[in-house]
């Protein structure tokens, strides 16, 4: 005989079925998440913070002539890119530091959010400016496409 059979809810005192109650809310709680996690679980081809890697992806969506054109072009800016990157992450990871210190000092991490913003636009310009020079070389399937990106986008200029 079971626990269930000996001891049936109407004849539980009160804190033991809210108790019966608050377990099974919070097992459908963890369940709910779990089913969550799986359905939004990052997949192998997802984000890589590698601009280079990033960039190659975006080619190989772009019709052939306008992936040579804008692997051509992000080759050319690769040291500026690199350089870009690297004192963006650098900033990034001064403010992770800064976090760290102790005392914590508020207007250290003004100035390393101020440094971080400055290093990311920087960034943005020189990736952006790459693209935009490529973009002007590109036939119109090839900026189409750039649009569109992700491919599975669907574009507002298509038909639906």
């Amino acid at each position: 005989m079971s626990l269930a059979h000996s001891m049936p809810l109407s004849g539980m005192r009160g804190s033991g079925r809210w108790l019966l109650l608050g377990s099974l809310a919070l097992n459908l709680f963890f369940v709910g998440i779990a089913v969550a996690m799986a359905i939004r679980a990052p997949t192998p081809t997802g984000w890589d913070r590698d601009v280079f890697v990033r960039a190659s992806r975006i080619a190989a969506t772009l019709p052939p002539a306008d992936a040579t054109v804008l692997r051509q072009q992000i080759a050319s800016a690769h040291d500026a890119i690199e350089a870009a990157q690297r004192d963006y992450r650098a900033s990034q990871d001064t403010i992770r530091g800064t976090l760290r210190q102790e005392p914590f000092a508020v207007a250290n991490m003004r100035d390393a959010m101020a440094k971080t913003r400055a290093a990311r636009q920087n960034f943005d310009q020189i990736i952006q400016g790459a693209f935009a020079t490529a973009a002007a070389e590109m036939s119109p399937a090839g900026r189409h496409a750039l649009a569109d990106w992700p491919p599975r986008r669907k574009s507002a200029s298509k038909p639906q």
